[in-house]
């Protein structure tokens, strides 16, 4: 999921300080999942903007917001309030956002970022997210025991480890295990540790060019 923080609300009233009026969208995934963009937020941020002098018209949580062809459904169902809001104020990550601004493009309405995106996260219980994962497009995730070296360490190290740990933890992040070492036990139980004797190659980054794009055909019934 994309883990995200709302940004500080002055800085929210900053950005809509030219607007009367404000639309709020949700996702009811991720961002509900963060509790920075779900009905609760969405109620508790139309209280905090009327103590502003910020009119809320209206809100909407989307299923997922960077669904694009949802968003612009339930944006259409909800068209009289819509059409007495000035600005929409996002509550999502920034897919959500850019998802609200093309649909904005129909009606002259911005689209105002409510939340920062952080990352790629992994989620073990409610509110504990870790990244594992920066989606570089050139998977190593097998020749490391499904653990990415990548993301993992703090230096990226495709070759590892770098030999500054102390004690089993990271010469970075001392509150972290060096993941070289984790990859290791691992490998170690798998009986492949002959595989760590080659040497990875660069990434290869080309592989990932941004701004990354899939069009599949889909056939009905597929």
């Amino acid at each position: 999921m994309i883990i995200t923080k709302q940004k500080d609300f002055e800085d929210i009233v900053e950005a809509a300080k030219l607007y009367k009026s404000l639309f709020l969208v949700g996702c009811g995934d991720c961002a509900t999942l963060c509790r920075t963009g779900g009905e609760d937020e969405l109620k508790a941020m139309a209280g905090v903007l009327g103590k502003s002098g910020i009119t809320v018209s209206g809100m909407a949580v989307v299923h997922a917001t960077c669904h694009e062809l949802d968003t612009q459904r339930v944006l259409r169902m909800h068209k009289d309030e819509v059409d007495k809001s000035d600005a929409f104020l996002v509550l999502t990550c920034g897919a959500g956002v850019q998802a609200v601004g093309d649909y904005t493009d129909k009606t002259d309405k911005p689209a105002i970022s409510g939340c920062d995106s952080l990352f790629i996260g992994n989620s073990k219980r409610q509110m504990h997210f870790y990244e594992k994962c920066s989606a570089c497009g050139d998977c190593v995730l097998n020749s490391t025991g499904g653990i990415c070296p990548v993301t993992r360490c703090p230096k990226g190290l495709l070759n590892g480890p770098c030999g500054g740990a102390v004690r089993g933890k990271c010469e970075v992040n001392e509150e972290e295990d060096c993941i070289w070492i984790t990859i290791f036990e691992r490998m170690s139980k798998l009986g492949r540790l002959d595989d760590l004797m080659e040497i990875a190659r660069p990434k290869k980054y080309s592989s990932n060019p941004s701004p990354g794009k899939i069009e599949q055909q889909v056939r009905p019934g597929k």
